[in-house]
């Protein structure tokens, strides 16, 4: 900050080193002696300077262990000059090999002190700030890649959505129901943003499936049936490519599994079958429930919760199927699946 003297702390168990130190450089900087390295650690606990003049030959603790603390718990946040007395050539590769900044040797020279110690400082100034930079662009980025990905996972479940006039809207509401239960079962942040990308996309099979049977009026014969249930498999081949969110393949795959095992497509039970699954299932015959079909029209709520507690432990997991009835009771005017009553382009705003 303007105005603001840049802080130094100088460690060196002679008296006048420090003086001579303090009285070179107080024109500029703040400047903090300690006549030990445990009391040089000790001042560093209340106050982190900007840079660290640190003798190397102290009694009891001496700079190589003072630098290794330092870095141990600071990393390179502060930058360290190196100060000896020393004529030994490998004293100052030493030095330097640790992750010294500089090295400067005694007795030193006030002018050549003060410009290393100016020098340094800004340097190290400028490198933190061209870091900070580099990782806010990087988390800008990140960001927008992140809204990206979202966006076009969207509207790629309402582009499957569409393909089924009866199912408008069901791949966002599964995905925020879904979420739902996550964040009610006490699951992480990222699991909940996880699986609420499972829940657009665990459809995205349909892509696969002829128009004419998606749409088909009436009931399925076996035959159409079967073609359906490929979507679990399509949708698993199409998302197990995408590496850059994993497990994101297996609610598509695994949905229409039942908790008995007498599900599709590779009959797992109980907790064979992946959780994020186990909580996409119990969503998605809830919301096929309270919506309109070509066969019957939205289901009483009642009848609803009925069919879901008589899941419980054969068609659903218990905990999540449990967690739907909650949310279920909770919806006294019967308005969850209201998304459902929306227009065609609001549920397109929503999904983009």
């Amino acid at each position: 900050m303007e105005g603001m003297k840049d802080k130094v702390l100088v460690i060196d168990d002679e008296r006048i080193n420090l003086m001579m130190a303090k009285k070179t450089l107080e024109k500029t900087c703040e400047v903090e002696t300690a006549q030990s390295g445990a009391e040089g650690l000790e001042i560093l606990e209340k106050n982190i300077p900007d840079l660290i003049l640190l003798d190397i030959r102290m009694p009891e603790m001496d700079g190589f262990e003072v630098f290794s603390r330092v870095k141990e718990k600071y990393g390179d946040k502060i930058p360290v000059v190196f100060l000896t007395s020393s004529d030994e050539p490998q004293t100052e590769v030493h030095a330097l090999s640790e992750g010294a900044s500089d090295f400067i040797s005694k007795p030193f020279v006030p002018a050549v002190m003060l410009q290393r110690v100016n020098r340094i400082i800004a340097y190290n100034r400028l490198n933190n700030d061209l870091v900070n930079q580099v990782e806010i662009q990087i988390a800008e980025r990140k960001g927008q890649m992140e809204r990206m990905t979202s966006q076009i996972m969207k509207t790629l479940a309402y582009v499957i959505d569409a393909k089924d006039s009866y199912t408008n809207g069901h791949s966002l509401r599964v995905a925020k129901y879904s979420r739902e239960i996550a964040k009610r079962a006490g699951k992480s942040d990222n699991y909940q943003e996880r699986i609420y990308r499972m829940g657009l996309l665990h459809d995205v099979g349909k892509i696969g499936i002829p128009d004419e049977i998606l749409n088909k009026e009436g009931r399925l014969t076996d035959e159409e049936f079967n073609t359906i249930k490929a979507h679990t498999v399509i949708g698993d081949g199409i998302l197990k490519n995408m590496t850059e969110l994993p497990r994101i393949s297996l609610g598509a795959r695994h949905h229409h599994e039942r908790y008995d095992g007498k599900g599709y497509p590779d009959h797992l039970k109980g907790l064979e079958i992946p959780e994020e699954a186990r909580i996409i299932a119990v969503v998605d015959a809830y919301d096929a429930m309270t919506s309109n079909r070509s066969y019957r029209g939205i289901l009483p709520q009642a009848e609803v919760r009925k069919r879901i507690v008589e899941g419980i432990g054969t068609q659903f997991d218990p905990e999540f199927a449990k967690i739907m009835v909650e949310m279920i009771d909770e919806d006294v005017d019967y308005k969850m699946n209201g998304v459902s009553d929306k227009p065609e382009t609001d549920i397109m705003e929503e999904a983009i």
